[in-house]
């Protein structure tokens, strides 16, 4: 199979860690037989840097060109401390989500059996812990009216949500939770929000239409508390756009490192996958970052984009072998010998190839 991947490596460690999903997917085309191209294009601050918008039409045109979309990351602190700035890297990734658009952000959370010790939390807790979070991404406060007023003392955004927005979510997630153990969390805060009690509304409406999933209803305070107390009684959790993006966030440390945790986002066009974490500009050009998001995230890629199940597989297990042989970055070594980003990406995809 011929496979047209854009590359946008964006800001920070973006660069780092997408190199290494290449030389992963590089490592399954090879052992499968496939043949992967690869089209670059800018986004985020170096967008900004290059032409002045965080995600320019040369770069859109690549993406609605290409089967799906390896990305990195986006941020910078030269935006991060300047509040007046017009123009932000992250409006790249909105704008990516919203032109091309995918309005559902899927990203697993699962543990791996040598890493549970490193959870914060609780062995008995996270060990076995394995659910999808399903996160509305064109809606809601991030693409509300927003603005200042009173001569800037006074700031409002505005959270919108449509039916058509709430029921193309809500049945995905159902036909994720069919596919997997049949139970649907439903995330709001419809004691206070009105878009809350829309969402509720039409997930009860929605629900006898799929009588084989057991559907709960949860605050999204209680949501908070409950993925730290007990993560094993989660299967699949839908939520609006703010909601999931701080819980998937809260989630991470479930199995020990933001750094193991991938993403797709998918929709009308093309889909994009990504790890969760941010540009960690700290980190930057270090070689220290763990890249076992992104490789997973290519992972997803030939699950969703292709269908190549077993390809997937291959990098999975791969990831697996250098976790369990301590093959892994300082966040995850504990003491013991920690490898290189590089040094970690050449040794699974060295894995996969054997």
């Amino acid at each position: 199979m011929k496979l047209k991947i854009a590359k946008l490596p964006g800001d920070g460690i973006g660069p780092e860690v997408v190199e290494q999903a290449v030389k992963a997917v590089d490592a399954v085309c090879r052992r499968f037989g496939h043949e992967a191209t690869y089209s670059f294009g800018y986004v985020g601050a170096v967008a900004i840097d290059h032409c002045g918008d965080p995600y320019p039409d040369e770069t859109h045109a690549i993406c609605m060109d290409s089967d799906a979309v390896l990305f990195g990351a986006v941020g910078d602190p030269r935006f991060d401390n300047d509040p007046t700035a017009k123009v932000r890297p992250e409006q790249g990734l909105l704008a990516i989500r919203k032109k091309l658009g995918l309005f559902a952000n899927l990203r697993p959370v699962e543990t791996f059996k040598s890493l549970v010790g490193k959870s914060p939390l609780k062995t008995e807790l996270v060990d076995g812990a394995d659910f999808l979070c399903v996160r509305e991404l064109t809606g809601g406060m991030y693409f509300g009216d927003r603005g200042r007023k009173d001569g800037g003392d006074t700031a409002f955004d505005t959270c919108i949500y449509s039916r058509f927005e709430i029921e193309r979510i809500l049945s995905l997630a159902f036909d994720y939770a069919m596919r997997r153990r049949r139970h649907l969390t439903v995330v709001d805060k419809a004691n206070i929000l009105e878009t809350s009690r829309l969402w509720r509304q039409i997930a009860r409406e929605m629900a006898p239409k799929y009588p084989e999933v057991e559907v709960d209803y949860m605050y999204v305070d209680n949501a908070a508390m409950q993925l730290i107390r007990c993560p094993k009684a989660f299967d699949v959790i839908v939520t609006e756009n703010t909601f999931g993006d701080i819980l998937t966030d809260e989630a991470s440390c479930i199995s020990g490192s933001m750094g193991l945790l991938a993403s797709a986002s998918v929709g009308a066009h093309t889909s994009l996958f990504e790890p969760i974490h941010g540009s960690y500009p700290q980190a930057a050009g270090k070689n220290i970052a763990n890249p076992v998001a992104a490789i997973l995230s290519a992972a997803m890629m030939f699950e969703y984009s292709f269908g190549l199940m077993e390809e997937g597989a291959a990098i999975r297990k791969a990831v697996s072998a250098s976790i369990d042989k301590g093959i892994v970055t300082e966040d995850l070594a504990a003491g013991g010998k920690a490898y290189s980003t590089s040094e970690v990406g050449d040794w699974i995809a060295a894995a996969i190839e054997s």
